[in-house]
């Protein structure tokens, strides 16, 4: 990926070094999984019919909605600037990319695209959504609407799960900016108070289907991306690559030896690889219908 040298976004909170501590409260992250123990999260119905048909009439789906995100205060934090480091510096002009990109099309909708702020912590942190490990991996929270890396996961992604590359580390990225879009045009209020009508099953169901579409919102990036000249050879099979290896049956198969399909919460490898590609294809969003579609 040709990023040295472009834009670095200032929407980083960069809180190595700081720790976090415990938090007992707090709503629900929506996370990269890195284990394969997983619980459910919940479902939606119509809501996505309304989104991408008043996306495509250029009207503002949050007020057909009837509210936006879930606005809870985020724990009282003081920012520090990000350190000057080449992954700190890969990682802010990622988030820049997917500013530019998701403003654009926004714009074209006639509506703003409230940044969320990506926070680099080491270890633990503590976010309006509770208090989470390193261990969980990448999450987004709807709660404060901010995006959650400690980046020592792009060497266990390398490591551990075999995906290496720049752009994979970039997928990620555009994936929890994925769930940012989601939260912004309502997507995941819904899923998160419909959610608690289901069972585990039910849930978790639905779940993949909000993690497919944050997937299929990530190709979107990249397929606006690619076309401003920034990919390189072999860029989108790091992606794909990516997506593979942290499907819910690559990780259950390495983690335990074998599967269960109906507590997959995010997807097999073959979905989330279909998805990605869907999204970086066509560069639309009414492509992204996890909902309605057969996944």
């Amino acid at each position: 990926m040709r990023w040295r040298g472009r834009r670095q976004s200032s929407n980083i909170d960069d809180r190595r070094g700081r720790g976090g501590r415990r938090s007992p409260t707090g709503g629900r992250g929506i996370r990269i999984p890195v284990s394969g123990r997983r619980g459910g999260l919940g479902g939606i119905v119509f809501i996505v019919v309304i989104v991408l048909v008043a996306g495509a009439l250029g009207i503002d789906p949050v007020r057909l909605l009837g509210g936006g995100p879930a606005t809870v205060s985020a724990p009282p934090t003081q920012s520090s600037p990000p350190r000057d480091d080449a992954t700190t510096q890969f990682v802010a002009t990622v988030l820049a990319e997917t500013e530019d990109v998701w403003n654009a099309i926004f714009a074209e909708a006639g509506s703003d695209y409230p940044e969320p702020t990506l926070v680099l912590f080491e270890g633990q942190v503590r976010s309006a959504c509770g208090f989470a490990g390193a261990a969980s991996g990448p999450f987004y929270c709807p709660a404060d609407s901010q995006l959650y890396i400690d980046l020592q996961f792009f060497d266990e992604l390398a490591r551990r799960f075999n995906a290496s590359g720049d752009f994979a580390q970039a997928y990620v990225i555009a994936h929890e900016v994925g769930h940012h879009v989601q939260n912004v045009i309502g997507v995941l209020p819904e899923f998160n108070r419909m959610r608690r009508q289901m069972s585990r099953t039910e849930a978790n169901a639905m779940s993949v289907r909000v993690e497919l579409q944050a997937d299929c919102f990530a190709g979107v990036w990249g397929h606006h991306t690619a076309q401003r000249g920034l990919l390189e050879r072999g860029d989108l099979q790091e992606a794909l690559n990516a997506a593979t290896q942290i499907g819910d049956d690559t990780i259950q198969r390495r983690t335990q030896g074998f599967i269960v399909p109906e507590s997959f919460s995010h997807g097999t490898a073959e979905q989330r690889r279909t998805w990605f590609a869907r999204g970086f294809e066509t560069g639309r969003l009414d492509a992204c219908d996890t909902f309605n579609a057969r996944v």
